[in-house]
């Protein structure tokens, strides 16, 4: 291509003479990638529903409310189980306003009224969407997250990787793939699922296992956990 700002594959793919290439485009195209803003969550928005919560979440009560289409009489059941995961919540309930716009009610420990999403804490929106995606109806089948860790407690990140595993292995799951700087985040996971990635003096990087780097695998077999593996430098990348 003679333009270097525009892909091969988006190119010939639309064209019919190339239907492989089309396949391949449509598969690339059904990934979803999530960087979610909790800024964009407290804003209010349109009454509607969509399919996918998107990338930064901003559509949240939309997803929701497609949710509850999907599946009507549960959602609030998936809030309610959603609810216990998170330290201080009680309940999480829907409201509908007099233009169809659906709201989220957070009733919290010590209080009788609930708040809404727009006085919530940035972590405790950014988990609700993180769980919330798990209860997709129809995932991606690779969903990429970029720094989950960003604005949560440090404390959750190993559930929220916990809750991530067991998802992409459920039946008809998908693959997941977390970017994160945390080594809270991999306590929870083992050395084949931990890859490192790694920047050479060449400019080019490199993906290494960890499972094949001999002394992580020793070591996490005795029972010392991922993170604390990371923070000592036994992945050979320096402390994060």
């Amino acid at each position: 291509m003679q333009d270097r700002q525009v892909l091969a594959v988006a190119t010939f793919g639309a064209l019919a003479s190339h239907p492989d290439i089309g396949k391949f485009r449509e598969f690339l195209s059904g990934w979803y990638f999530s960087y979610f803003d909790p800024k964009l969550a407290k804003e209010p928005s349109t009454a509607g529903a969509d399919s996918h919560l998107d990338r930064e979440g901003k559509n949240l009560a939309k997803y929701l409310q497609f949710i509850e289409a999907v599946h009507p009489g549960e959602l609030n059941s998936i809030l309610q189980r959603i609810a216990k995961k998170i330290p201080g919540l009680v309940d999480i309930k829907t409201s509908t306003s007099k233009n169809k716009q659906l709201f989220l009610e957070f009733y919290c420990e010590g209080y009788a009224e609930p708040f809404f999403q727009q006085d919530m804490s940035d972590g405790t929106l950014k988990l609700l969407a993180y769980l919330l995606l798990m209860e997709d109806p129809n995932p991606a089948s690779l969903i990429g997250i970029e720094e989950p860790e960003n604005g949560l407690h440090h404390q959750l990140l190993s559930l929220l990787a916990t809750e991530l595993k067991n998802f992409s292995h459920q039946k008809r799951g998908p693959q997941v793939l977390i970017a994160t700087h945390a080594p809270n985040f991999v306590d929870a996971l083992t050395p084949e699922e931990v890859w490192i990635l790694s920047k050479g003096a060449d400019g080019y990087s490199s993906l290494t296992c960890a499972a094949d780097i001999a002394q992580v695998r020793a070591l996490f077999d005795e029972g010392i956990p991922m993170g604390s593996l990371w923070f000592s430098d036994h992945f050979g990348i320096g402390n994060p």
